[in-house]
């Protein structure tokens, strides 16, 4: 098995992609706009990828979090809100706050998994830094540690009620960035102590989560040469040590200019590190096909933590309707103060 996570490139699998995908038997695949029509449409194209691989095993990705980074849009699908806007309920009421993520998380889940997905980048547990690049802002449930742990495993649960695995990100913290990833290498001169702060919330769910997503950032106090997602010591020391993350730890996408070299160079050293699989979100073929040519086989301890992320096709009795109308009833007076 590929030790990779590969986009696609339209709407409908082209006989090129059906062949590498098949010969590649990449660990999972991730969707975005350019892939998603209307729920037909996405159904189908999400039943040829599991029929191409082979295998029910299949992690079939999102980054389906609500407000600004959403692939599944109205009108086909129910918009959801910014972990903003929960996290602002969760401080005025926080037995509140809880409820509109469990079912909002719920819901998405459910929609999802009638689409053909079982996992979805979320919960973010970055911690929201005044002064920051705005790229988390108000994707971030908030400032407080303690609050961004009790939402994010509140998620994680209503996520895993409709069948669908939550991916923990930005491991170790993607709050203090000074620069958007996308774009340039974020470097981040907090010291330890500031920190420790960041890492809390992705230690208090380090034992539920299955699995991860490692940021392209550097952090001066733990590797000064290095990013997070490429540093084993970072990923050892930091990220299985301090925090004690034992799941599936995926990189962010390797495409992203945070990152130096060709892509398969990128794939390579994240897999160096000691990431369990390179995300590779581009749906290039031509670069598809040299990550398979160019990647080692899927590491047998990685293959375990693969088998435990994929989640149960749990088929629970709940209305997505119903579900989003009990949200909106919670948020309907609050407004996040971001």
């Amino acid at each position: 098995m590929l030790p990779a996570i590969l986009g696609l490139s339209g709407l409908t699998l082209t006989d090129d992609e059906r062949a590498l995908f098949r010969a590649a038997q990449p660990a999972g695949f991730i969707l975005f706009g350019r892939n998603v029509a209307d729920p037909e449409q996405l159904r189908a194209l999400t039943d040829a990828l599991r029929a191409a691989a082979g295998r029910d095993d299949l992690l079939i990705m999102v980054d389906q979090e609500g407000g600004p980074v959403a692939r599944l849009r109205p009108p086909h699908w129910p918009e959801f809100p910014a972990g903003a806007r929960i996290g602002a309920l969760y401080e005025t009421a926080p037995i509140s706050g809880m409820e509109a993520a469990r079912v909002n998380a719920l819901a998405m889940a459910l929609v999802l998994r009638a689409a053909g997905i079982n996992v979805t980048t979320l919960p973010l547990l970055d911690l929201r830094h005044d002064g920051a690049h705005p790229v988390i802002g108000e994707r971030a449930f908030g400032a407080d540690p303690l609050l961004v742990a009790a939402l994010g495993r509140t998620v994680l649960d209503g996520l895993g009620e409709g069948g669908v695995a939550g991916v923990i990100k930005h491991l170790p913290g993607h709050g203090r960035a000074d620069s958007d990833s996308h774009v340039a290498l974020p470097v981040v001169d907090a010291a330890e102590e500031e920190l420790a702060a960041d890492l809390l919330p992705f230690q208090g769910l380090s034992g539920r989560a299955r699995i991860g997503m490692a940021a392209h950032i550097l952090y001066t106090a733990w590797d000064a040469e290095r990013a997070a997602s490429v540093s084993p010591v970072v990923v050892d020391q930091v990220i299985r040590g301090r925090i004690g993350f034992a799941g599936l730890l995926v990189s962010d996408d390797v495409a992203m200019h945070a990152l130096t070299g060709s892509v398969e160079e990128r794939a390579a050293a994240v897999l160096a590190a000691g990431c369990d699989l390179a995300l590779c979100c581009s749906g290039d073929f031509a670069e598809s096909a040299r990550l398979a040519e160019a990647l080692p086989p899927l590491r047998e301890e990685s293959a375990g933590r693969l088998a435990r992320a994929v989640p149960s096709a749990a088929q629970p009795e709940a209305d997505i309707a119903e579900l989003i109308a009990k949200r909106d009833a919670l948020l309907a007076h609050v407004r996040p103060s971001y």
